[in-house]
């Protein structure tokens, strides 16, 4: 019990008196044995006065009358003397109380007898005295009963029945009547003191049940526990939910030092240990102290808070505190601390943790250590994923994604991600552009591969921009501002590539961000504008439709060419304006033709994705009057990346309307035939990379042709050849059965003023103008490069190249049957004649066969980099 009362002490409820512990008793004891001292003052005063006044002699008080009053006061000095015993506890409690009771009941008698032999004096001044004496007693009793009624109570009842007996009625009436009457008095008050102690003592009762309920709650509730030790630091207490935890009975525990229980013995050392040890040794209060706690099995961690515990008289008792567990709050801060490190969804490193990581590679760098490099990694198509199939699937995309470039990398290197589909990749004491380059191409076809979720097949790609320092920049925040910038100029190259910094790409970017600019004022100041190429009936040569195609006049750049400002509007977010734009444009200027000839308009894989896509398509229609039957859609292999139900849906939706649709560039995507079984296509288009060059002896993309040719007229779909520009390759296509003929040979695209005359002459047809064979074999390409002619010099791409020539868009006003200088950057000057120039586009022949092995080397840079002055260009051609 004194435990409890101990720790119920620590909830602000203080030790009182009025309940019946050993200490109270003590206290009341000595009380009892002071006052007892009054009366042999008052015993004394009464024989000094009884002496002078000649009342006694010396004589008598050897008499029975001096034996009483020894013997009374023999059995208060024992009285004195023994609550002086208890007071140093020499004599146990239980002693010392029976000892007080019965010299207090042996003084109540002896104190009787005293009226009868002052009677038997018979002297006033014995009688004084007595009375003298008797009203010390009535005091006395008064004044003992209040303090302890056991012990007074044996005084006061020993007076009140031997006195009547002892003395004579008539002599001692006053002392008798008064004791009697003052000593009823006094139990009278002391029952009604009594009773209001006794009502505290159940308030109080109540309030100590009501706290060990309390206590015992806090306990079983696993918020908090409590402990106490002795003098020595050993256990005195502690709460049983923590010996369970312990895997002990608390009786197990008790007499235990207490260091042996709040610390694991596996690691004694730490610094916690000595703390808590430090305290206990210097006897100092202590709060919150995390120690590891000596619990078998599950490491766990506890919070302890300790006070000594210090007597009135300043001894030190021990300690009492309390503690609460830990272990879920360092689970929880470790958890926390892990997301602050690393990336919650995927489990790489986030961006903070990638940046710490560079910079303490560079920092090494810097006291020469090897160089860094960093690829800078985008998923392309990840946005179409999350638009199609929903957030989900896309964060299981990236969790596998994450595995495979965590397997790509391995232990060279450490990988991040930075937040959406963006990751990093940290590749220390590495520059060499091969290993960097080999490892690039090993990860981009990593993640190319198809992915399957939720049973749906699902295929991306990825491009990366890599830097090294320390020659791409000495801090992280230039690393990766030129890493990003790589990464800008591979998407930009098409794609599924990747490519190292170089110093001009920073122009190039800043190109880039003037042209999205410009592109967003574009749309609001209708610079855009539609051209439209004629596609032809192979057999008959009647021109059956045409082809929207994008046309940009800019005030002060002029013509900017579609492959440089379709994949700014796709990046900016403006493809799906621009696309119904366009769709609009196209479905009002053909319902003007003078003949039943289809429009077809390109749709991105964005706007396909887009749910309200038919309702567009529909209000088009419906405000132009154009019929559905002449609206051909046309459609990439992109669309089936995502194979899932929304893809059937939009395709059933689109048919409903009654249009056409048409898969276009057919056999240069990622996905497989199988979406051709239910996919409601009506046209095939065949990419001009299999048409270009199919007639020369050495090709096999005849054989291409003649397969796909053969798949379209087994499903009932119609084929039209892009790209065709000779002659031999319009005689391959008709001898091959494709339908229809799109390409060069049969014009070039056309403003929408120019179409209805075209219709209406030649009885619809269309007239094939070309040269007679094709060129050497080209391979499609996307490069900057700087055409000068003349001194004038100016940034184009070339769009396709062979061993002889190249096409090169971009280029405006090159003078035909005249000399070009192509800059190729890592490549060198190549001069060459301008065969033919159509607005921006240039057919270019070079004077001496390029080097395809060492110009696919150069491969690396996607502006010309080290651009050469006009007349330095002159002396090295």
């Amino acid at each position: 019990m004194a435990k409890n009362i101990g720790l119920l002490s620590m909830f602000g409820l203080r030790h009182d008196p009025a309940f019946p512990f050993v200490d109270h008793h003590i206290h009341s004891l000595i009380i009892v044995s002071r006052f007892w001292l009054l009366s042999i003052s008052a015993r004394l005063i009464a024989l000094i006065a009884w002496l002078a006044s000649g009342a006694v002699s010396l004589s008598d008080l050897m008499g029975n009358f001096g034996l009483v009053v020894a013997g009374l006061t023999l059995c208060d000095l024992a009285i004195v003397l023994t609550g002086a015993f208890i007071q140093k506890r020499k004599l146990p409690y239980t002693a010392g109380a029976w000892v007080l009771l019965c010299l207090a009941a042996s003084s109540g008698v002896l104190f009787a007898f005293l009226p009868t032999l002052a009677t038997a004096i018979a002297s006033p001044e014995a009688m004084l005295a007595f009375n003298l004496m008797a009203y010390t007693a009535i005091l006395l009793t008064a004044l003992a009963v209040s303090v302890n009624r056991v012990i007074s109570g044996a005084y006061c009842g020993a007076i009140i029945v031997t006195l009547p007996l002892a003395a004579p009625y008539d002599n001692n009436v006053l002392p008798v009547i008064g004791c009697l009457g003052l000593i009823a008095l006094t139990l009278i008050f002391q029952a009604r003191q009594d009773h209001e102690r006794s009502q505290e003592v159940d308030h109080a009762r109540g309030e100590l049940e009501r706290a060990r309920r309390l206590l015992g709650d806090h306990e079983a509730s696993g918020r908090g526990w409590f402990w106490e030790t002795d003098s020595e630091g050993q256990l005195a207490y502690l709460s049983p939910s923590v010996a369970k935890q312990l895997e002990a009975e608390p009786e197990q525990l008790i007499s235990a030092p207490l260091p042996s229980i709040l610390l694991n013995p596996n690691k004694p050392d730490n610094q916690y240990g000595r703390t808590l040890i430090f305290h206990l040794s210097t006897r100092s209060a202590f709060s919150d102290l995390a120690v590891q706690a000596a619990t078998p099995g599950e490491e766990r961690w506890w919070s302890i808070s300790g006070t000594p515990i210090i007597t009135e008289s300043g001894r030190f008792d021990g300690f009492r505190g309390s503690g609460t567990d830990l272990t879920e709050m360092r689970k929880s801060q470790h958890e926390l601390s892990r997301l602050a490190q690393f990336d919650q969804l995927t489990g790489l490193y986030n961006r903070v943790q990638m940046k710490s990581a560079m910079d303490i590679s560079l920092n090494k760098q810097s006291g020469r250590s090897k160089p860094c490099a960093l690829f800078m990694l985008d998923l392309d198509r990840f946005k179409s994923v999350n638009d199609t199939l929903g957030h989900p699937v896309g964060d299981t995309l990236l969790r596998q994604v994450a595995k495979r470039l965590e397997l790509s990398v391995g232990a060279n290197g450490r990988v991040g991600r930075l937040g959406g589909d963006e990751f990093q990749v940290i590749m220390p004491d590495i520059e060499d552009r091969a290993t960097l380059g080999a490892l690039a191409k090993q990860i981009i076809e990593s993640l190319s591969q198809p992915y399957a979720i939720d049973g749906k097949r699902v295929t991306i790609g990825a491009s990366i921009g890599i830097a090294i320092a320390p020659y791409d920049g000495q801090m992280s925040e230039a690393l990766v501002r030129n890493a990003d910038l790589a990464l800008y100029a591979a998407k930009g190259d098409g794609r599924g590539t990747h490519r190292f910094y170089t110093s001009t790409m920073h122009a190039n970017a800043e190109e880039r961000r003037l042209l999205e600019n410009d592109l967003r004022d574009a749309l609001k100041a209708n610079e855009l504008s539609l051209a439209y190429q004629p596609v032809v009936s192979a057999q008959t040569e009647r021109i059956t439709g045409f082809e929207a195609l994008l046309r940009w006049e800019h005030p002060t750049r002029g013509k900017v060419s579609p492959a440089e400002f379709i994949p700014v509007a796709e990046e900016a977010g403006l493809i799906a304006s621009i696309g119904e734009w366009a769709l609009r444009t196209a479905c009002d200027e053909a319902a003007q033709w003078p003949t039943n000839a289809r429009v077809a308009v390109n749709v991105s894989p964005i706007q396909f994705a887009n749910p309200a896509f038919p309702t567009i398509v529909a209000n088009a229609l419906a405000q132009s009057q154009l019929p559905a039957d002449r609206l051909e859609l046309e459609i990439t292999e992109s669309v089936f990346l995502n194979d899932n139900d929304s893809v059937d849906r939009m395709f059933t939706s689109l048919k409903k309307l009654g249009i056409r649709l048409a898969l276009d560039d057919f056999g240069t995507g990622y996905s497989s035939l199988g979406y051709l079984k239910r996919a409601p296509f009506d046209k095939i288009k065949i990419d001009q990379s299999f048409v270009r060059g199919a007639a020369a002896a050495d090709s096999r993309n005849s054989a291409i042709i003649n397969a796909i040719v053969s798949m379209s007229d087994a499903m009932e779909m119609e084929t039209t050849a892009e790209g065709a520009e000779t002659h031999d390759e319009l005689d391959l296509i008709r001898s091959l059965g494709c339908s229809h003929v799109q390409g060069y040979i049969y014009g070039h695209p056309m403003p929408a003023a120019r179409i209805p005359a075209l219709l209406l002459s030649n009885g619809g047809h269309a007239v094939a103008k070309g040269h007679k064979t094709s060129r050497k074999r080209r391979t499609t390409v996307l490069r900057t490069v700087i055409v000068a002619q003349d001194g004038d010099r100016q940034e184009a791409r070339i769009r396709n190249i062979s061993s002889t020539g190249a096409l090169i868009e971009g280029a405006r006003n090159i003078r035909e049957k005249n000399w070009v200088y192509i800059d190729i950057a890592g490549y060198g000057i190549v001069q060459g004649t301008a065969h033919w120039c159509i607005d921006d586009r240039l057919g270019v022949e070079f004077v001496l066969p390029l080097d395809f092995e060492r110009f696919n080397a150069s491969g690396l840079p996607t502006v010309a980099a080290n651009l050469l002055p006009i007349e330095d260009i002159h002396k090295a051609a």
